[in-house]
């Protein structure tokens, strides 16, 4: 009977009732396997209350009311999850505030009860046991799991809760680790292929036409100048000096442009998009310029809006060289409702959640986007940014292939790097035809086609481990016709020099 009245305590506090249920088998006034029967039976009976009270509702003007006013931007995509990505049932379990409009939406949208039920019932079947088992044996630190969890469902506890998430939800996506942990199981490969290639210093010799072969520091305007115009995006550039002498440069760079506002400012010397700006004001030009008294690139903007990075290579002894890589890169957005903040859909969205404090370091999150409305959320095509890479091997044609070929051989000295590309049309584009080159990086560049969601770590690393080892070969051959290497030591002053002075800007607009 005892067992009875727990799993109808459900139905009033699901948390209390679990903690009842916890005490009881602490105290032994119940056995674990009933105290866990009745809680989970209680629990998945609310659960399909739920999902029949969606079901009931959906028709009713009422419930549309209800869902416009409880639900104005996750209803839209609960449903789709609720349909489409059945395990988002069971994550719902245990992530705080999304299990009942998840659960109501689903029966809304009429979702194949089966699998509801099931999926459901593997969630309480895993969330059930944790809690009254672990409750009975660590009283205390049962009651403080469920405050946690009731205060987590709080707009403070929310607060506190979604950058926790957020956090874990990025360690467990290759893509967005840390470099180190990405390069660490390649360090055995790489120093294997340094040691059968001549040393480390041969990294220097694979592009001999650039300053230590591309490695870090190397100028970005001084690449552009090597460049063939005709392909490449216009650019000047602004050097170090006075705020006077710097803007008088810069009015300069934007007569010769031509193109007028807006336009792109980045260090001559910079990683991973670090400081790289779309400027469309000259009082926003002269406070970039008055933040970064280093060397700065004013280049045309380009419409787009489609974006490619190519990774190129070509051995020394042969004619041609190929395409190794393409990435597809996309430029995230939202679109508003009339209702919602910024920063409420950006929480809403399953990707943009885990870089929030990224774009609102950008845009105003209190601002209310008007029904239909869509806001591009990044200019830049660099990953850590916030920009999407997709791989993208549809890409390549033979055309394109020629055309990048042709580009590469007619700089000086240059042998595997990557193209960042802009381009309107993507028919042209496949032919060759259509494509603005942003900038050329040198040898650590990367085929960052590995930042594919859905690339995986071990596509990742194989695909890292044949792009450095086609580095050192390049580098090794190179020597052979004899390129110099580049010391171990200055390898290391460049590595150390670059991040110790690398420009305090602000990240990628």
């Amino acid at each position: 009977m005892t067992a009875f009245w727990l799993a109808a305590f459900t139905f009033v506090s699901e948390d209390a009732a679990v903690l009842t249920a916890a005490w009881l088998v602490g105290q032994g006034g119940l056995s674990a396997t009933a105290a866990v029967a009745a809680c989970a039976a209680g629990i998945w009976v609310g659960d399909l209350a739920l999902w029949a009270f969606g079901r009931a509702m959906a028709r009713t003007s009422w419930c549309r009311r209800w869902c416009a006013r409880r639900l104005p931007v996750v209803a839209g995509r609960a449903l789709a999850l609720a349909v489409d990505e059945p395990a988002a049932l069971v994550a719902s379990r245990f992530l705080p505030g999304t299990r009942l409009p998840l659960y109501v939406a689903a029966g809304a949208v009429g979702a194949h009860p089966a699998r509801f039920f099931s999926w459901t019932l593997a969630a309480v079947a895993v969330w059930t046991p944790l809690l009254v088992l672990g409750g009975s044996r660590f009283f205390i630190g049962g009651v403080l799991v469920l405050a946690l969890l009731r205060t987590s469902r709080t707009d403070w506890g929310r607060r506190w809760w979604r950058p926790v998430a957020a956090r874990a939800r990025r360690w467990a996506m290759p893509e967005f680790w840390p470099a180190w942990i990405v390069y660490a199981p390649l360090a055995p490969w790489l120093l294997w292929q340094a040691a059968r290639n001549g040393g480390v210093g041969s990294l220097g010799a694979a592009n001999p036409g650039f300053a230590d072969g591309g490695f870090v520091g190397e100028s970005k305007f001084g690449i552009l100048q090597t460049l063939p115009r005709e392909w490449t995006l216009p650019a000047h550039l602004v050097r170090e000096g006075d705020l006077d002498s710097r803007a008088r440069a810069f009015d300069d760079a934007l007569d010769e442009l031509g193109t007028g506002f807006p336009v792109i400012l980045k260090p001559d010397v910079g990683q991973r998009g670090t400081g790289v700006r779309r400027i469309a004001s000259r009082d926003e030009a002269m406070a970039y310029l008055a933040a970064d008294r280093g060397p700065v690139i004013v280049q045309a903007c380009h419409p787009g809006p489609f974006e490619a990075g190519i990774f190129y290579y070509r051995r020394p002894d042969e004619a041609r060289g190929r395409i190794f890589s393409i990435t597809d890169k996309r430029f995230p957005s939202v679109t508003g409702d009339g209702v919602s903040t910024l920063e409420a859909l950006l929480w809403a969205h399953p990707r943009f959640r885990l870089q929030v404090p990224l774009f609102l370091s950008r845009h105003d999150g209190a601002r209310v986007l008007a029904d239909g409305e869509r806001l591009q959320l990044v200019a830049a095509g660099n990953h850590c940014q916030g920009a999407i890479f997709l791989d993208g091997p549809e890409l390549i044609t033979p055309a394109l292939d020629a055309r990048i070929d042709q580009i590469a051989r007619a700089v000086p000295g240059f042998f595997v790097g990557r193209f960042d590309v802009r381009y309107r049309d993507p028919r042209a584009f496949a032919r060759g035809e259509d494509l603005a080159i942003v900038e050329l990086n040198g040898v650590t560049s990367e085929s960052t086609n590995v930042y594919d969601p859905s690339y995986g770590a071990l596509n990742a690393w194989k695909t890292l481990a044949r792009q450095w080892q086609i580095v050192f070969e390049i580098g090794a051959a190179n020597r052979a016709r004899g390129a110099s290497p580049v010391g171990v030591g200055r390898l290391a002053r460049l590595a150390i020099g670059y991040w110790r002075s690398r420009p305090a800007m602000p990240v990628a607009s």
